[in-house]
């Protein structure tokens, strides 16, 4: 604290008024004006004085000064508007500034403006459902339906869905624990509970997320494939080789339209969400509508009792429950999207809870529908002739498995299904590339945020940033490294439970962290957003 000069004026002085000190006998009391201490960044603004009121007494032989709150001020008593992260703490340029109450972080080049933000329903529900609705939902959902039954294929979903709802009442309450930034998942497990969580889950899940890229891009390739048999194109084989070149391609679009900035990926996202949203449609519609010979040849019947009836129970042909539940669970693992993106949100701490959770319950009805649309209008097997059709043997072929249409035989029963077959083209296309596009900004910001903090140094190469919006570049380059490897499988069966491991590990170490901190009672239970334990 300054040392402060005391100095007697008298009627009649000629000392000038604006002296830094006054004593005042008349009235018994001093008036000293001093700067403030030099705290938290007040040496950048030394305009901001106050001024400390001493009263005499005991007959002007002691002298007591009035509280002043300014001496005593704190760092540790400042309320906190928003946590510093780890990269600041290490980054020695960093400059943490307090002005009027409000604490703002600027980088070193002071950079504030012209950054990109989004609200909870386009940064996060809408985000969201577009990473959840993947080719999972047009690709195998009806072949899970054809093995599980319709009873079996909604406990999947339920199932699903309560593991995801889970976490996500898990993540709303670390979000709303305090201000979020950059990171996403391992922001808030880092910064809420410790970066012994956060880093485990940092690794896995922008891990997971790269190999999700492969698995939608692969969903897309088989889907494009298809399309291609029909006009009777090939652009080697017709098969896995087509697929890999198809994948590879597109990987490499989506990778440059992610590294041009958020603006453009935003933009992107809106369009795939109109056109899948009208295919989601065209499906209810198209089960609705009269089945011509060709189409009933291929076991479409429309809404039939005697199908509902059959395809209650399971049929299972060398695989069980918990395959069909691997091979699904992949379709409801991108709640975490919006989370991701956490430092692009406008309000992170309102935005993931409202707009996570409701693109759950929005997604888990859509699936459910689906499954008992496809359950109670297609045979599970036929084998596509007309000809059969009209003897009544087109579904013979199911004695000794030779059937190549049905539920449990072809993957294009939703193109079947639907009215205009071509919208569910445009439909998987939007669901696979919005999925993949959602999967490769994650996995990137997420890896960014952890090699920032210095966890793991030997990766701080990854963590640096460009432009405006601190775009990984670095980061995207190698999940885009990953992503490819695994699109070389070119096997969906195969990708998607190897994806299913990551997620489960990762929502499981989520919702242990959040029931871990409630459990004892740490500052988790000063969310907003409380999680029962």
């Amino acid at each position: 604290m300054p040392v402060l000069e005391l100095r007697r004026t008298s009627a009649g002085s000629n000392d000038s008024p604006n002296s830094a000190s006054t004593t005042e006998y008349d009235n018994q009391v001093f008036s000293i004006a001093d700067e403030m201490s030099p705290i938290d960044g007040d040496l950048e603004h030394p305009q901001h004085s106050t001024t400390n009121t001493y009263i005499k007494t005991l007959q002007r032989l002691t002298r007591e000064a009035l509280p002043n709150i300014n001496l005593y001020r704190d760092v540790r008593s400042i309320h906190m508007a928003s946590r510093p992260t780890l990269e600041e703490l290490h980054n020695e340029t960093t400059s943490i500034k307090l002005s009027g109450g409000n604490r703002n972080l600027e980088d070193g080049n002071g950079q504030t403006e012209g950054i990109i933000k989004f609200g909870w329903i386009t940064g996060v529900l809408v985000r969201c459902m577009l990473n959840i609705w993947g080719p999972i939902m047009f690709l195998r959902l009806t072949a899970i339906v054809g093995r599980a039954g319709i009873i079996q294929s909604i406990l999947v979903i339920l199932l699903s869905s309560c593991i995801t709802t889970i976490t996500g009442l898990s993540i709303s309450a670390i979000s709303t624990n305090g201000i979020v930034k950059g990171g996403g998942t391992y922001y808030l497990i880092s910064r809420s509970l410790g970066p012994e969580f956060g880093g485990a889950i940092g690794i896995i899940f922008s891990f997971a997320n790269a190999v999700a890229v492969a698995m939608h891009t692969v969903g897309f390739a088989e889907s494009l494939r298809d399309l291609l048999r029909v006009s009777g194109i090939e652009i080697i084989d017709g098969e896995l080789n087509d697929m890999r070149i198809i994948g590879v391609v597109t990987v490499c679009v989506l990778v440059s339209i992610t590294m041009v900035g958020m603006e453009w990926e935003q933009k992107a996202q809106i369009f795939l969400l109109v056109t899948l949203l009208i295919a989601i449609v065209d499906v209810f519609v198209g089960s609705f509508l009269p089945a011509d010979d060709s189409k009933r040849a291929r076991g479409f019947e429309g809404w039939n009792g005697d199908i509902i009836k059959a395809n209650l129970g399971p049929d299972y042909r060398g695989e069980g429950f918990f395959k069909a539940f691997s091979i699904f669970f992949p379709a409801s693992t991108g709640i975490l999207a919006g989370v991701n993106i956490s430092g692009d949100l406008k309000d992170p701490s309102s935005a993931i809870p409202k707009g996570t959770l409701l693109a759950i319950l929005i997604t888990s009805v859509c699936y459910i529908g689906f499954a008992i649309t496809a359950g109670g209008t297609v045979w599970r097997d036929a084998d596509g002739s007309v000809e059969h059709l009209l003897n009544g043997t087109y579904r013979d072929c199911a004695t000794n498995f030779s059937c190549s249409y049905g539920l449990q035989n072809n993957y294009q029963v939703m193109q079947l299904i639907a009215g205009f077959g071509y919208l569910i083209y445009a439909g998987c296309f939007a669901a696979t590339l919005s999925s993949a596009l959602a999967c490769l900004v994650s996995a990137p910001k997420i890896f960014q945020a952890l090699c920032n903090d210095k966890i793991f140094k030997p990766l701080k190469w990854f963590g640096r940033g460009y432009g405006k919006n601190n775009e990984p570049l670095r980061s995207y380059v190698l999940a885009f490294g990953i992503a490819t490897a695994f699109i070389l499988i070119a096997e969906l069966n195969i990708i998607a439970p190897i994806i299913s491991n990551f997620f489960m590990a990762a929502y499981c170490l989520i919702n242990f962290a959040c029931f871990h901190a409630a459990l004892c009672k740490s500052q988790i239970g000063r969310a907003s957003c409380r999680e029962r334990v």
